[in-house]
């Protein structure tokens, strides 16, 4: 469920399964010009970074994005989105998910951005953007699931375990640490607070 798919560095993450498809580019150590499809999951400097995504697009890139984004890009072929919505674009089926903070203020619900529930050769991934535990995560049913565990903007460590073990994913991947907030052993924390039937696959070391 995880070939060809990279954490490139903080919440980067690269699908190479068929398309090529980058969630919120971070970082890009080069041009590529490669994405076939690029998502943003908000408007902070870490996720929506526009000299990465220079870095990956091409001539064909959609990129979808929470609507304040598409509204910046001099692109055509975007597709602005809302929580709560199911889209589709090259012949992938997506939902939105509310991405929010409960208990701070950084990542307002009212802002209306977004994690994505991508249904991929099969395989139901969530991408959960930067975000705490809500009403609307808690429901999700997935394969995979890459969660922030840094803390301080969004879930910590055990916030996030305590996630994943009511969601019951067969895979979870820890994102969103060990570059600007959490420590890099954050990920080994949270694998042995996951239920023994979860496994914890662990891209940043």
């Amino acid at each position: 469920m995880l070939d060809k798919i990279e954490v490139l560095i903080h919440s980067s993450i690269k699908f190479s399964k068929g398309l090529i498809i980058y969630f919120d580019p971070y970082k890009i150590d080069r041009d590529y010009h490669d994405a076939d499809i690029i998502f943003i999951t908000h408007d902070h400097y870490d996720h929506y970074s526009p000299l990465d995504i220079k870095k990956v697009i091409k001539d064909d890139t959609i990129i979808v994005a929470p609507q304040d984004i598409g509204e910046k890009l001099s692109t055509n072929n975007i597709i602005g989105v809302v929580p709560n919505k199911n889209y589709e674009v090259l012949n992938i089926k997506f939902k939105t998910i509310p991405a929010y903070n409960v208990n701070k203020n950084f990542h307002p619900k009212e802002n209306n951005w977004v994690g994505y529930l991508l249904e991929y050769n099969n395989i139901k991934y969530y991408i959960a953007g930067d975000t705490d535990i809500t009403k609307e995560n808690q429901n999700i049913v997935c394969d995979v699931a890459f969660v922030p565990i840094g803390g301080v903007y969004t879930m910590d460590y055990q916030e996030a375990a305590k996630l994943i073990n009511k969601i019951k994913p067969r895979i979870a991947v820890p994102i969103h640490y060990g570059l600007i907030v959490g420590n890099k052993d954050d990920g080994i924390k949270f694998s042995k607070l996951l239920n023994n039937n979860i496994e914890c696959k662990i891209f940043i070391k």
